[in-house]
């Protein structure tokens, strides 16, 4: 049910009437909210949408199951939520929408979203939404109701190969695209070069950013993910000029409602990000080259990857740190379950600067590997399986929406009773949930951590990798052995001399005596 239809009863803000979108009720309580994050000290935590908690039984995760685990996120310590689209698609994922303003049916509804928002809002997390605007799927009647019809009233917003209007501009290079249960299904391209294509998500991408039309934000989500974005989109030369022409303008509106809105980008090129940071005007990107040397735990390669991400991001930009996200195998998988480099990792991703990304599941040492299976999104599913809440796969809340006769879900990545859920790791205190929990504790606590400086201050002289965070007085260290035999860190006068205690096991400690079992993590800091 669309925005309007549903909320046609309510008040509509004017500033939207043009959208024909309204305002949810008035939440009254997110006036005593405590406060979010600010930017530049966020922990994000990534959820696949479908598969986080089912509440109702269908078996496909929905708006009151997210609802009903937020205590569980606020005590692992993240400060927002990114969620995959919410919206109608005939894909499982819901990139490649059929409607722009409405919320998925077996999702929930709009009255279930805004208690969502709501319910996070109440424990101080904040709720981006991912969006990709660039394109519509088969059935979006944008589509449907314009193919053949030159004169149609929105035909003009979708890119066409013919005078006629017979045929759309596709998705890269074809025209459908094979989904995980056969279909092949249409997706294509959105005319964002068009005034009025610009106007229209403007409107849309604002009511779900201020609902209420106020600029208090209240009910409205706090920042966006933009994924696959581009300048040229799928460089076809048919959509161009987009950082200038259509996202700026987007994001600058945004912000002139909502000073403290955020933009997350998605780099198509998973290089550094620069170009999306400077002249894209993204706020964040994701930090994939720093990703690639942190899955391989190379010390040069992530000393490289640190200067030559800091060296592009400008002082009021940021980077997202990260080891997974929907699009890439699970660092477990990678790393054979072993739970001495599973911790390692994990402290480099959450400690290092920058804003860390954590995979839903990763916390817990959640597999997958990608699947070989032509062009279909059911490649994927071993990525995206269901949350792992029980130690059955198929206990009462898993949103197991792949269940059936197929290898996704006849030979998972994740099996019953394997260690790796919730249920298991809970009360364990050498559990890789546990240790997670740890790291985000303490750079809750030490300022440095969360938006100090940062040194490498360890040369070539030893395999242990030495991060130096810095904020005023306060300063961490974390000392990483990412070699394969024992080593001590190779540490100047100035850090060594200083009076440290062991932020983990407590107690003083002299650096500069530490001998590191390969993969040993010790994190110090002064008092």
């Amino acid at each position: 049910m669309s925005i309007a239809k549903t909320l046609a009863a309510l008040v509509v803000v004017a500033a939207l009437a043009g959208a024909g979108i309204t305002a949810p009720p008035t939440a009254t309580a997110a006036e005593a909210s405590p406060p979010r994050a600010q930017a530049g000290e966020e922990v994000f935590y990534h959820v696949f949408f479908r598969s986080f908690r089912d509440s109702d039984g269908d078996r496909i995760g929905d708006l009151r199951g997210l609802t009903e685990r937020l205590d569980y996120l606020e005590d692992l310590g993240i400060t927002s939520i990114l969620l995959t689209p919410l919206q109608p698609s005939p894909f499982y994922h819901n990139y490649f929408p059929t409607d722009f303003e409405t919320i998925e049916p077996k999702y929930g509804t709009l009255d279930d979203y805004f208690a969502f928002v709501r319910g996070a809002h109440a424990r101080g997390l904040k709720v981006y939404l991912d969006q990709e605007i660039q394109y519509v799927g088969e059935g979006h009647p944008w589509w449907t109701r314009s193919q053949g019809f030159a004169g149609a009233p929105f035909a003009d917003f979708l890119l066409w190969r013919d005078a006629a209007r017979t045929e759309a501009e596709p998705f890269l290079d074809r025209a459908t695209w094979p989904h995980y249960d056969g279909r092949q299904i249409g997706i294509a391209m959105i005319d964002l070069n068009n005034p009025r294509v610009r106007d229209y998500f403007t409107r849309v991408l604002l009511f779900w950013a201020d609902p209420h039309g106020d600029g208090s934000g209240r009910d409205g989500v706090d920042g966006y993910r933009i994924d696959h974005m581009m300048d040229d989109l799928d460089h076809k030369g048919v959509a161009t000029d987009l950082f200038a022409g259509f996202w700026r303008p987007v994001f600058e509106a945004l912000r002139a409602r909502r000073p403290d809105f955020r933009i997350l980008a998605e780099q198509a090129d998973w290089g550094f990000g620069e170009d999306w940071l400077v002249r894209g005007d993204a706020d964040l990107v994701f930090a994939f080259p720093l990703r690639g040397a942190l899955i391989d735990l190379d010390k040069d390669k992530i000393v490289q990857a640190v200067r030559e991400t800091e060296a592009i991001t400008q002082a009021d930009k940021g980077q997202i740190v990260f080891l997974e996200n929907h699009d890439t195998d699970r660092f477990m998988s990678l790393i054979d379950d072993d739970p001495a480099r599973a911790r390692a990792a994990a402290a480099l991703s959450l400690l290092l600067r920058g804003e860390p990304l954590l995979y839903y599941g990763q916390e817990l040492g959640m597999r997958g590997i990608t699947r070989e299976d032509g062009m279909s999104d059911s490649n994927h599913i071993p990525l995206r399986e269901a949350m792992r809440w029980s130690a059955e796969l198929d206990a009462p809340g898993a949103a197991i929406w792949y269940r059936g006769d197929k290898p996704w879900w006849t030979e998972p990545a994740n099996r019953a009773h394997d260690g790796v859920s919730v249920e298991e790791q809970q009360g364990d205190a050498d559990s890789l949930l546990a240790w997670y929990r740890t790291l985000l504790a303490l750079r809750q606590a030490r300022p440095e951590l969360r938006g100090g400086d940062q040194r490498l201050p360890c040369g070539d002289a030893s395999e242990v990798l030495c991060v130096l965070r810095e904020s005023g007085d306060a300063r961490s260290l974390l000392l990483v052995n990412l070699g394969d035999a024992e080593a001590r860190p190779a540490l100047d006068a100035t850090i060594a001399d200083d009076r440290w205690i062991d932020l983990i096991d407590g107690g003083t400690v002299d650096p500069s005596t530490l001998s590191l079992a390969p993969m040993t993590v010790r994190i110090l800091g002064t008092p």
